[in-house]
């Protein structure tokens, strides 16, 4: 992900200038390597000391500085960087830059670098509203920065509005999707995650162990890549990945309805939820009382998605999951030809580092070609990441 990246963080003197202090640690924890640059106001806010604890490395406060008595500061962290990313950026730095104004160590580095800058601005929201500061916020837009908007919320100085600096993780998976090549530019991928819940009277429902989080990193994993990401989910304790489009359903019946309604405007479908095979038959009105000492539920089969999308004319490219207890493989390639899928990930839930509720995953991914891969134990954002990128290869070959 970011392991081994050079990245040059510089922080601008504003009230938020102390989440640059957490954006630091998620960074050097996913391996980057960070070098700090602080404006003279930002020093006012947070110590050099503080930054230079956490990431290992010289602080640069001064134009003049030499890095290891030989090196032009300057020049040097410009060359070195993969991405430059300044949080929080104050109106007066954004206008700087805007107009070419290289007077310090922060705007000279950005002047002199050709790795790509990303923005967060943190300011006032009647200076984040005013025309002159959307026009230079629209320049350097066009001129190709990359920028992650503020929130809304109660600002420091006392307004409401839009100025508060997005969270030190928006700005991290930015970060993330900012490096990641974009192999899936200007296609749409639907999502598929979660479980579903079948009903059967006003408290109670059928449903599984899904938590939804291999399909929440798949959609985070394909918007990285630069595609247009719908992500129908049932029902999770997980928020959305920023910039993709959440569609949220109950049973099975309104996973059908919003993916089928939606499937002829993607490329790629990736049907990781863990939809409900069965459904009660009716759905009693008001709550079953406890009354004799057995229950019997009728249960119907619900609609078979996924097999309904192989069947279509123009069907995306498809990829399925096997969530299976025995007989991995022979399983998930029975349901790849039955359905009609491109590939399949397989995967045995009975294993406690895998499968459910769990952080982790290791898989089998097998393709209409009958070759396969096999993906041993790694996390499932690590493990999104693979599927993603076979997924773009597959596309290529087409």
């Amino acid at each position: 992900m970011l392991k081994g990246k050079q990245i040059v963080l510089g922080v601008t003197g504003g009230i938020a200038a102390y989440k640059a202090v957490e954006l630091l640690r998620l960074l050097t924890k996913a391996g980057a390597h960070v070098h700090v640059i602080m404006t003279r106001a930002a020093c006012e806010f947070v110590t050099p000391l503080t930054f230079q604890t956490l990431s290992m490395n010289p602080v640069m406060t001064s134009l003049f500085n030499l890095i290891a008595e030989r090196e032009i500061g300057h020049i040097s962290l410009a060359d070195r960087a993969d991405l430059f990313i300044i949080a929080p950026a104050t109106a007066n730095i954004i206008g700087k830059l805007a107009g070419g104004i290289a007077d310090d160590m922060l705007t000279t580095t950005v002047m002199a670098t050709k790795a790509k800058v990303l923005i967060a601005p943190a300011m006032n929201v009647n200076m984040y509203t005013n025309p002159v500061y959307r026009d230079n916020e629209e320049r350097l837009r066009r001129l190709g920065y990359l920028f992650v908007p503020p929130e809304k919320g109660e600002l420091a100085c006392g307004w409401e509005g839009e100025g508060k600096l997005a969270t030190p993780e928006s700005i991290f998976e930015e970060a993330v999707a900012a490096l990641t090549p974009k192999a899936l530019a200007g296609l749409t991928v639907m999502v598929t995650a979660g479980p579903t819940r079948e009903e059967i009277d006003p408290v109670r429902f059928i449903s599984n162990h899904s938590s939804g989080k291999m399909g929440y990193a798949l959609a985070m994993a394909a918007r990285r890549r630069g595609s247009r990401v719908i992500l129908v989910s049932g029902p999770v304790a997980l928020a959305a990945p920023a910039g993709v489009e959440l569609v949220s359903v109950e049973s099975a019946a309104e996973m059908r309805a919003a993916v089928m309604a939606r499937a002829g405007d993607c490329s790629v479908v990736i049907k990781a939820a863990a939809v409900a095979d069965y459904r009660p038959i009716e759905r009693n009105g008001a709550k079953i009382k406890k009354q004799a000492a057995e229950l019997t539920l009728q249960l119907v089969r619900n609609p078979d998605i996924l097999a309904e999308l192989g069947r279509l004319e123009r069907r995306p490219f498809l990829v399925g999951f096997a969530a299976e207890t025995n007989n991995l493989e022979a399983m998930a390639t029975k349901k790849l030809k039955e359905k009609n899928l491109d590939m399949i990930v397989a995967n045995d839930v009975t294993q406690a580092d895998a499968g459910f509720n769990v952080d982790t995953n290791r898989a089998w991914l097998l393709f209409r070609d009958g070759s396969r891969v096999e993906c041993p134990l790694m996390s499932k954002h690590e493990l999104a990441a693979v599927i993603l990128e076979h997924i773009a290869a597959e596309l290529a070959k087409a």
